[in-house]
C-alpha cells in the first residue's frame, strides 16, 4: 500500500466488491485481485472512471476511443500515454 501511495495511487472505497481492490489515480482505474490474505494480486485492464463507470479504452482502426455504456467518445493522445503511464506503473509496484 505505501509503495502505491508514493506513487500517487489511492484505493476507492467499493464495499459492494468483496474480490477485488479499485485503484485509481489521475481519473483511469483498476481492479487488482484481492487474495484470501488482503495481498494485492493481478491486475485488471485499466479504465477511464466516468461517472462512477469504467471506460475502457478500445482502437477502431487507428483512433482510441473510451467506450462504456451510454459513452463513446475519442481518447486523446496524452489521454492514451497517461492510461498507458498507469498501466506501466501499476504493474511495476505489483511485481506483475
Amino acid at each position: 500500500m505505501e509503495r502505491l501511495a508514493a506513487a500517487g495511487f489511492r484505493i476507492l472505497p467499493a464495499f459492494e466488491i468483496l474480490t477485488h481492490y479499485v485503484v485509481e489515480r489521475g481519473g483511469f482505474a483498476a481492479l487488482v485481485d484481492r487474495r484470501p490474505d488482503g495481498a494485492f494480486g493481478q491486475a485488471g485492464a485499466p479504465a477511464l472512471l466516468v461517472g462512477g463507470a469504467f471506460a475502457v479504452l478500445v482502437w477502431r482502426d487507428t483512433t482510441p476511443w473510451f467506450v462504456a455504456k451510454g459513452l463513446s467518445r475519442p481518447a486523446a493522445p496524452a489521454e492514451v500515454e497517461a492510461i498507458r503511464q498507469f498501466d506501466t506503473d501499476l504493474r511495476k509496484i505489483l511485481g506483475l
